[in-house]
């Protein structure tokens, strides 16, 4: 990717099933926490919870953003449950760190998830100290991405120049806002049945397998 070599300066990360793979399961892990949640909180069968759990996440953006909008459910006591994971699959990534911090400019994070489990997420990578800020759901008042306004708010808090600015992501439909502020966009490829909704769009504008080789490669 010449184009890379000098456009950017601004590097901005989701983080899970993005800094780590998939095949780690933390993902999983906090799947089986939401629809814990959603069957006690709403006292709903297992099979119910798992279809409630699609329905938020595909019309609210989150499973989080659909209790808080039909059920009134406060954010922080469905965080704790959620991010309430194991994280030992994941093991510090030297090749994940050489790529990194070989970028020029800052390293960011955009999750959808709290500073804290980005944080423990990092430091289980060994990268913790090479990003500079992270923009999470509670600096993006519980929207989710994909809805633009969180993107706004991301560019303004963080103080990105979106001419100079690059995303890399697992979901691709989450491109979609970041391409229409003129951020070039990576789609971290994915085996999840969501991750590959839009991925034929024109937002997508690149397509990583692996992001440390695309990252060493660029």
């Amino acid at each position: 990717m010449a184009e890379a070599d000098n456009a950017f300066d601004h590097w901005i990360f989701d983080l899970d099933n993005t800094l780590y793979p998939a095949e780690c399961a933390i993902f999983d892990q906090m799947s089986v926490n939401m629809r814990a949640f959603i069957q006690s909180h709403l006292g709903a069968s297992e099979e119910e919870a798992r279809a409630l759990q699609k329905h938020y996440f595909h019309n609210h953006g989150s499973t989080l953003r659909g209790l808080m909008v039909e059920h009134d459910v406060p954010p922080q006591d469905f965080l704790k449950v959620a991010h309430n994971v194991d994280l030992a699959g994941i093991a510090p990534d030297p090749r994940l760190r050489e790529a990194i911090s070989a970028l020029p400019g800052r390293c960011l994070i955009f999750t959808s998830a709290t500073v804290a489990h980005a944080e423990n997420i990092l430091s289980h990578l060994g990268i913790a100290d090479l990003f500079e800020d992270i923009f999470d759901i509670h600096a993006a008042e519980y929207l989710p991405k994909p809805h633009p306004p969180t993107y706004d708010k991301m560019v303004e808090r963080l103080g990105i120049t979106a001419e100079r600015a690059i995303f890399f992501e697992d979901v691709a439909r989450n491109l979609e806002p970041a391409a229409a502020l003129g951020i070039t966009t990576v789609w971290i490829s994915g085996d999840s049945p969501w991750s590959g909704d839009g991925t034929d769009e024109s937002y997508v504008h690149h397509v990583a397998e692996d992001l440390a080789e695309w990252l060493l490669t660029r």
